[in-house]
């Protein structure tokens, strides 16, 4: 390599101090380990720090700061502070209540604290804060009532939290929240009904919340939403009517929640639904026909449902449907012919069902279908000469 690709140190140095005296905010060093970057860092700083009321050089890693069991008070000096990362902190006891200065923040991800048991009621002050990110506090047992006060969150992500019993019912305060993710709480028991004033939200995910047994009916004044996950809910046996109500959701995902042993029929009014995926429900035993009116959806996944017997023949009203996919539904004998009529379809896929000994001959009527998987059907002895018919297949896989 020539040698002018190679800069000393003091080139370096020389080059951020040029770059730090023009009011950058944020520099970035790259390069491989042992090279030398944490080094310039540290110089770097102590020749700029003349220059700020306060300072403070944090080094870390991904492997999290390991032995730390508490933070500076001086963190308070950094009232100019608007993002803050803290996580890994694995032997934190405690937060700072000086936290509570950082009145600028607007953005704070604090996560992956074994040994935390609470957060400090100072958050109360972050009053510019907007998203706030709080994930694995395996300890953590309450969320301060003042949380309630940060009117201006859009974006709340409460995640891994496992020995969380309860939620605050004042957090029905933050009406500007679009996105609520909560996830991992596999103590929690129920969710409050006061969720239902959040009025704005477009995305609501539920996931591993293997001790909720129900979901409250004021879910239905989520008016606004436009996706919903709900994953590994373990106990829910059944969702609200209210359900219903989302008319002006585009995707719903109901994945792994093991004891559900129906949808609510009021589901077919989710006419803007553009895609339903539904997995591992190994209690339920059939799909409500109102599932026929969604007319607009495109995507469409019913897989593992290991006690579904049959399919609803109102499923040839979906002509939208551009991909269907039916797998591991062990216990399904036959298909409706009405699946014909979805001349949209592109790809299908049809697995795993092994008490399947036939096709429907109508399958044939697919001529806009691409690709074609039929797999794992230990029973099935011929395929219908119909199939014949699908000439703008590119791809066809059976095993």
């Amino acid at each position: 390599m020539l040698e002018e690709e190679f800069l000393s140190r003091t080139q370096y140095l020389l080059d951020i101090k040029e770059i730090y005296t023009k009011n950058i905010k944020a520099i970035c060093l790259s390069g491989m380990d042992g090279i030398g970057k944490t080094t310039i860092a540290k110089i770097a700083f102590n020749d700029a720090k003349p220059m700020f009321d306060a300072s403070c050089f944090v080094e870390c890693s991904e492997s999290g700061f390991l032995h730390l069991e508490s933070l500076s008070k001086s963190i308070k000096n950094m009232i100019s502070l608007t993002i803050l990362n803290m996580q890994w902190y694995i032997s934190l006891k405690s937060s700072p209540k000086e936290l509570g200065n950082l009145i600028s923040l607007i953005k704070l991800s604090i996560g992956r604290y074994s040994s935390l048991t609470s957060l400090p009621k100072e958050f109360c002050n972050f009053t510019s804060l907007t998203d706030l990110d709080i994930k694995g506090y395996l300890s953590l047992t309450l969320l301060p009532k003042e949380l309630g006060n940060l009117t201006s969150f859009i974006g709340l992500s409460m995640e891994g939290c496992s020995s969380l019993t309860s939620l605050p019912k004042i957090l029905s305060n933050l009406t500007s929240l679009i996105k609520l993710p909560i996830q991992g709480y596999s103590s929690l028991t129920s969710l409050p009904k006061e969720l239902g004033n959040l009025t704005s939200l477009t995305t609501l995910d539920i996931r591993w919340y293997s001790s909720l047994t129900s979901l409250p009916k004021e879910l239905g004044y989520f008016t606004s939403l436009t996706k919903i996950y709900m994953e590994g809910c373990s106990s829910l046996t059944s969702l609200p009517k209210e359900l219903g109500n989302f008319t002006s959701l585009i995707k719903l995902t109901i994945e792994r929640c093991s004891r559900l042993i129906s949808l609510p029929k009021e589901v077919g009014n989710l006419t803007s639904l553009i895609e339903l995926s539904t997995r591992r429900c190994s209690c339920l035993t059939s799909l409500p026909k109102e599932l026929g009116n969604l007319t607009s959806l495109t995507k469409l996944d019913i897989r593992w449902y290991s006690s579904l017997i049959s399919l609803p023949k109102e499923f040839g009203n979906l002509t939208s449907l551009i991909k269907l996919s039916i797998e591991g539904c062990s216990n399904l004998t036959s298909l409706p012919k009405e699946l014909g009529n979805l001349t949209s379809l592109i790809k299908l896929s049809i697995g795993g069902c092994s008490s399947l000994i036939s096709f429907p001959k109508e399958l044939g009527n697919l001529t806009s279908l691409t690709k074609l998987d039929i797999r794992w059907y230990s029973s099935l002895t011929s395929l219908q000469k119909e199939l014949g018919n699908l000439t703008s297949l590119t791809k066809l896989d059976i095993r």
